[in-house]
């Protein structure tokens, strides 16, 4: 059974920077066969892709860009998210997500880290 687990989040003032993580177990393939992503839900708001990875190839919400940054360890296997110069409008829970790029597709989300940015 393939969990997520995200862990990293906390409490850090505005224009502060956090790495959040996403360990990954149960993987019946290596992570590098699964596009990673990072979403966000803030109260009230719909949930939004914050930045997502296949291979070599990354991605990021226009809110992020050039702030964000996301990174695998395939080995261990982990995910990153590097979030710097952080804003209040960046508090939410942030969520890792993994879905298979081989095979029949499957999709698998963390239960979510909380990240609040004070002003």
């Amino acid at each position: 059974q393939v969990q997520l687990v995200e862990s990293g989040g906390g409490l850090v003032q505005a224009g502060g920077s956090v790495r959040l993580s996403c360990a990954a177990s149960g993987l019946t393939t290596p992570l590098i066969t699964y596009r990673v992503s990072w979403y966000r839900q803030a109260p009230g708001k719909s949930r939004e892709l914050v930045a997502t990875g296949t291979g070599g190839i990354t991605n990021y919400g226009d809110s992020v860009k050039g702030r964000f940054t996301i990174s695998r360890d395939n080995d261990k296997p982990i995910v990153y998210l590097q979030m710097n110069s952080l804003k209040p409008e960046d508090t939410a829970i942030y969520y890792c997500r993994a879905t298979t790029l081989i095979g029949k597709e499957y999709d698998y989300w963390g239960q979510g880290t909380q990240v609040t940015v004070s002003s």
